[in-house]
């Protein structure tokens, strides 16, 4: 069974808009999940705001075809009310990171892929920046 890593909404949009300087190294972790040596696992509320991000800078068929092909790749995780009562009665300062973080438990993913670290201060998950994950790996 390959490893199971949540990718946080910034690394999503740093693939699909090809943001440099970070472009690279999420592109290699999606190459991962393309080959089936990683599980993607990504919430609904990630396509829609990076859907969104998208739209404004370019148009919106090309947004959702990149949507589209990124989905082949992933998994989309459940949002259930159980999730939600969770992030609201949770000590996160933000609803949607308590959101990311308690859908990546609850798609039993192994660790969160983010750039913003700081974000997840109270994940009991391994959080990595997409360079940090790409360092630890030893045999994918």
């Amino acid at each position: 069974m390959s490893k199971r890593i949540f990718i946080d909404t910034n690394v999503m949009l740093d693939l699909l808009g090809e943001r440099n300087p970070f472009y690279e190294s999420i592109a290699k972790i999606a190459t991962l999940g393309e080959k089936g040596k990683l599980t993607l696992i990504v919430s609904p509320i990630s396509f829609a705001t990076v859907n969104y991000f998208l739209s404004k800078f370019e148009n919106s068929k090309t947004a959702r075809e990149k949507l589209r092909k990124f989905k082949i790749i992933s998994e989309i995780c459940s949002l259930t009310e159980h999730t939600i009562e969770k992030g609201l009665n949770s000590s996160f300062k933000d609803f949607e990171d308590a959101l990311q973080y308690f859908s990546a438990t609850e798609s039993d993913c192994e660790l969160i892929i983010t750039r913003n670290g700081k974000d997840f201060k109270k994940s009991l998950l391994p959080v990595m920046t997409p360079d940090e994950f790409l360092k630890s790996l030893s045999n994918i």
